[in-house]
């Protein structure tokens, strides 16, 4: 602040001061020739004369906390303006230094300006603490003084001006802050740096503008500062700028204080040294990537699996890229890249980016690729949006390459958007060639261990096997000799090795062995070459020989590789078997049925003469399919197409189909009815391998049964003849008999007779001959009936479901009569609204006939031995050792019986 001084003082402040904080008279203050007004130690205005309220050409509000320090509208000092808290009062209220002659201007709130001397002195209570300052000033006429004693100030006043200039342009920020930290004047350097401007900046705490991590410390070392501990500290931080970043500031804080050593404000000097920072930051950024790739790469020395390795560069990835997440992803067999390792990864974004690479499989010379703010990224929508619901803000995939192709990728994730500097990739390609070397190695390991173990093993194997495995080089030199080959030729190893091979081979095969090593020459390879070799006691085997051409590594033939495996006991097993099945066949051409054999698709396999005979053509083995004949039709008449056949559904549904008919046509137009039993055969799996079928021919028994249908209608008619005879002779009896009860007694013989011929005729209408339908019968004998009885008298049917044996046909036929009969004369009352309801169900393969009317019933014990009818049912039904039950409510008799005579 210039603060200028003037030769008009006011000496006599301190007489003025001691009434500073009391309250004067009204009168005492108008009759001042000055412009007068006191604060309390916090600026609050206590009071002010009307001399002081002409000048400021307003009245402030007393005690308003909006109104400190000043009662003007405007103040300006060196003709720059400013704010109450760099008034001169605010100044003498936070140092306690007077001011005296300062020269400055007021502005009214009408616009007009006067220019005025300033006198301020502190106030002080009796314990010496600020209480406040009273503040003195006068217009000066002709606005600035230039008084000629003023001449001998010139160079403090030149001095103070040069200290203001150094103080705005000086290469440093300087701010001076009170004791809460509150900014109370900054410099165009500071603003310059944070990109504030100084009205912005004052009012607030340094705190406000230090970024959370550095507050503490900076806060306690100016908590000591103010306590006297020290007068200056410095301390480097970070300070927020005006557009969201932030500056580093070395920071060095200065304490003023008053003649007493009382804390009055701080300067605090701030250089910025961003850069510095950063050259630090990326020179320790740099320090930290080599100590992690030294850490990596002597951690890789002591692998021993895939696992160490990733967890290895998983924390050499996040040390040296400084990211807080990494993964690394790997192809698989089916060059789908997938997630080797993680750290803190979500299983739902794992499933969702497995696959993804940004290379082609094939590629070369993959590069890294950098997306450094996801949200902003050209990414697929879905892909983009999976990326950020985890949280991930930046990314970099850096490829992994082993043995010259790409193998897969490691990727670094950041949480916040994040710039790769080269260096970073750099260092990234150097622990992805390290990573892809430690896999490239641990694979090479592996591989070189299943070799040791394959070679263990295959000579393990051929030591251990019971076929004779020799090598032999294109001489025909005998290399290696296993126990098998002792086993099988009788020759030790050491009689073996080093001898032609030709002594394995009869005189007459010896032409065999240069046609061998022709091909073995060749690279080819002999499969299962049958042939036969001499023992060294002079004796020949059967056996079955392999040769592969044995390689060097540049792929020429050095030699072969000879597995022999003694067949004798096949060779008899076949023989045997030809034997077998030579006796198989004659014995089923010996049959006289028709059989023949097909494979698991159909197709004919062997027939016999007899088929041959039957189907009146000889069929065509491996190309005929599903059966011998020419044509096949069903019972009916209907074609049965070949594939359809009861053969072709045996084989398709690997089941015997057994009761069924067909009829053959043959190439001459006759047709020949047959049964069929087609079997599949199956193997030790229980896989289908084939089937046999034989067919019988059923023209004789058919003839059979034609003449037998013949007599028996022949007998069905004769016997109905009869029945309708005897019925007609006890009709007529009937009818001229004279007694009441002749004529009862011979209705009720011709109802029998009449139910009797309705089951005969059900009888001898079916084509079953054991049995027939229980509808059909019910049916026929209820319609008889009904017959016989008066047209008033209804009887109504449910329809029945089953069969019955022809044996329970007469007797049930006899009882049915009998209930409805007694039925029709004793239960119904009302002829025009009552009725007989019958009915016949099947329950578990037992029957239960029930008749039922609308009369009063009754009661079985009681009418049994008066009622011949109901006795007749009895008897009928012990022949069908059946159960009769009777009820009243509602009136019905029942009958349970088995489907068939004693069932």
């Amino acid at each position: 602040m210039n603060i200028q001084q003037t030769a008009v003082d006011l000496d006599s402040l301190e007489p003025l001061a001691a009434l500073g904080l009391q309250s004067p008279s009204p009168a005492f203050l108008a009759q001042l020739p000055i412009a007068i007004h006191a604060c309390d130690a916090e600026g609050r205005i206590l009071w002010f004369n009307s001399r002081a309220a002409d000048l400021w050409g307003r009245a402030p509000r007393v005690g308003d906390d909006s109104e400190l320090f000043c009662g003007s509208y405007k103040l300006f000092l060196d003709g720059r303006p400013i704010s109450r808290e760099l008034t001169p009062t605010a100044e003498v209220l936070r140092t306690g230094t007077p001011v005296r002659g300062l020269e400055g201007r007021l502005e009214r709130p009408d616009g007009s300006h006067v220019w005025v001397t300033i006198h301020i002195a502190p106030v002080f209570d009796e314990d010496g603490v600020l209480a406040g300052a009273i503040n003195c000033f006068h217009e000066r006429i002709g606005g600035r003084v230039e008084m000629c004693d003023a001449r001998s100030d010139d160079w403090m006043q030149a001095r103070d001006e040069r200290l203001a200039a150094t103080y705005e342009h000086v290469g440093a920020g300087i701010v001076e802050i009170d004791r809460d930290g509150r900014m109370l004047r900054v410099n165009q350097q500071l603003c310059r740096l944070t990109g504030y401007m100084a009205s912005e900046l004052l009012g607030r705490t340094i705190f406000e503008e230090t970024l959370p991590e550095d507050i503490a410390e900076d806060r306690a070392q100016f908590t000591r500062q103010i306590a006297g501990e020290f007068d200056r500290y410095s301390i480097e931080k970070r300070i927020y700028c005006k557009d969201g970043g932030h500056i580093w500031a070395a920071v060095t804080s200065s304490s003023i204080r008053d003649a007493a050593g009382k804390f009055l404000y701080a300067v605090r000097v701030q250089h910025d040294i961003t850069d510095r920072k950063r050259a630090e930051q990326a020179l320790a950024r740099r320090m930290e990537e080599q100590a992690a790739l030294f850490a990596f790469s002597e951690r890789l020395q002591h692998c021993q699996s895939a696992e160490q390795i990733h967890q290895a560069a998983l924390d050499a990835i996040t040390r040296a890229l400084g990211c807080t997440r990494a993964s690394i992803l790997l192809y698989d067999q089916a060059d789908i890249m997938r997630f080797a390792a993680w750290r803190d990864l979500s299983e739902a974004y794992r499933k969702a980016v497995e696959g993804h690479s940004p290379w082609d499989r094939n590629e070369t010379r993959p590069a890294p690729v950098c997306i450094e703010d996801a949200a902003r990224s050209d990414l697929p929508d879905d892909l983009k949006q999976t990326i950020l619901n985890e949280g991930i803000q930046a990314t970099a995939f850096t490829p992994i390459v082993q043995d010259g192709r790409l193998a897969g990728k490691f990727m670094a994730y950041h949480d916040e958007p994040h710039h790769f500097t080269p260096s970073e990739l750099d260092t990234a390609l150097t622990l992805a060639r390290l990573l892809g070397f430690a896999l490239a190695r641990l694979s090479g390991d592996e591989a070189r261990r299943l070799a040791e173990r394959d070679a263990q093993q295959l000579a393990a194997i051929v030591e251990s096997s019971a076929d004779a495995i020799v090598s032999k080089n294109l001489d025909g030199i005998i290399q290696t000799w296993n126990d098998g080959a002792r086993r099988l030729f009788g020759y030790s190893r050491d009689e073996a090795v080093g001898r032609s091979i030709t002594m394995l081979i009869p005189p007459d095969r010896q032409d065999e062995e240069p046609r061998i090593l022709a091909k073995i020459k060749a690279g080819e390879r002999v499969d299962h070459f049958e042939t036969v070799r001499r023992r060294k006691d002079g004796s020949l085997v059967d056996i079955s020989l392999t040769i592969s051409p044995i390689r060097d590594r540049m792929g020429r033939v050095i030699g072969a590789s000879k597995i022999a495996r003694d067949i004798t006991e096949r060779k008899l097993s076949e023989r045997r078997l030809q034997e077998s099945e030579q006796r198989l066949q004659e014995l089923l051409d010996a049959i006289p049925a028709a059989i023949y054999t097909t494979d698991a698709d159909g197709r004919i396999t062997y027939f016999n003469q007899t088929a041959v005979e039957f189907a009146g053509r000889t069929p065509l083995l491996g190309s005929d399919e599903w059966c011998v004949t020419w044509k096949l039709y069903l019972p009916d008449g209907t074609p049965l197409p070949h594939d359809q056949c009861p053969m072709a559904v045996a084989l398709k549904e690997g089941r015997p189909v057994r009761g069924v008919e067909a009829i053959a046509e043959r190439p001459d137009g006759t047709r020949v009815p047959f049964i069929p039993f087609p079997t599949p055969l199956f193997d030790a799996s229980g896989r289908v391998t084939g089937a046999i079928n034989m067919l019988v021919d059923l023209s004789e028994r058919k003839q059979a049964e034609t003449q037998q249908r013949l007599l028996l209608n022949e007998l069905n008619h004769r016997t109905k003849n009869n029945m309708q005879m005897l019925q007609g002779l006890l009709y007529t009896a009937a009818r001229s008999a004279r007694s009441e009860e002749a004529r009862r007694v011979l209705d009720d013989a011709c109802s029998r007779i009449a139910a009797m011929a309705a089951a005969q005729r059900v009888l001898y209408g079916t084509t079953d001959a054991t049995s027939f339908a229980a509808d059909e019968f019910l049916g026929a004998v209820v319609e008889t009936i009904q017959q016989t009885l008066p047209a008033r008298i209804k009887i109504t049917r449910t329809q029945a479901t089953g069969a019955l044996s022809n044996d329970i046909a007469m007797p049930l036929a006899l009882i049915l009569n009998e209930l409805l009969t007694n039925a029709a004369k004793h239960g119904i009352r009302d002829p025009a609204a009552d009725s007989i309801r019958v009915s016949l169900v099947e329950h578990d393969g037992q029957f239960e006939l029930h008749v039922e009317d609308d009369g009063p019933g009754f009661d079985l014990n009681a009418v049994r031995q008066t009622s011949s009818g109901l006795r007749l049912v009895l008897g009928l039904a012990r022949q069908l050792h059946a159960e009769l039950a009777v009820s009243r409510s509602p009136s019905r008799a029942t009958l349970r019986f088995g489907a068939s005579r004693g069932a």
